[in-house]
């Protein structure tokens, strides 16, 4: 059975960072393609997950393809969020998903600076692709709140790559989500929240779990 593959960058980033091309290369290597949509879809600042999952559903086949997906940070929060929802995803990959996003996020924003945002509708968020900052609108939040990992039930082969100093997303959010639930793999790496120097560990434990050639 055919299997297509789509990877899903993280927040504030694009199918141009250094994970999204690395992981390119290595599919192309192996005459597999790997779709990369852009997340920021032309307007960052009126990104949701909503709207992320919805285009994912985009890219889904029309056909009983199965898909893998392969999701970084907030894309691999999308991802999951996804498979809850379109039973086409029969497999995920997530590197240092963004569980919690809120609760890690937020907290380093003042106060004040939370209230603003909400009054004014938009705060500025540094955007790494762009190397620069960008107007980003509240409803992310209100958007975001809504996505519950209670909610995430589906046993789904997971594959969680995690580092083990990760500065953005702590290892024991994907420790917790795996706990109980016995179709998650973890896989904790010596790394930080970018996992730029397990590059080739990743690509060598996701060959291994998709089996790919």
């Amino acid at each position: 059975m055919s299997t297509q593959y789509i990877y899903l960058h993280g927040f504030a980033s694009s199918p141009k960072s250094a994970k999204a091309r690395y992981f390119s290369d290595h599919f192309t290597e192996i005459q597999t393609e790997l779709k990369i949509p852009d997340l920021n879809a032309g307007d960052f600042s009126h990104l949701t997950i909503a709207r992320q999952i919805t285009q994912v559903a985009a890219e889904l086949p029309k056909d009983s393809t199965s898909v893998t997906i392969i999701g970084s940070s907030l894309g691999g929060l999308t991802a999951i969020h996804s498979a809850q929802q379109y039973l086409q995803i029969q497999r995920l990959v997530l590197l240092a998903p963004a569980f919690g996003f809120l609760s890690h996020w937020l907290p380093k924003l003042t106060d004040e600076e939370i209230q603003r945002w909400q009054q004014e509708k938009y705060l500025m968020v540094y955007h790494y692709e762009e190397k620069r900052s960008l107007p980003l609108n509240y409803n992310f939040v209100t958007d975001a709140a809504q996505y519950q990992e209670e909610l995430l039930q589906r046993p789904i082969p997971t594959l969680i790559l995690h580092g083990k100093n990760d500065e953005v997303i702590p290892v024991e959010a994907s420790r917790d989500f795996g706990r109980s639930r016995p179709w998650v793999e973890l896989v904790e790496l010596d790394s930080d929240h970018a996992l730029g120097n397990v590059m080739e560990e990743m690509w060598q434990a996701i060959r291994l779990f998709c089996q790919l050639p």
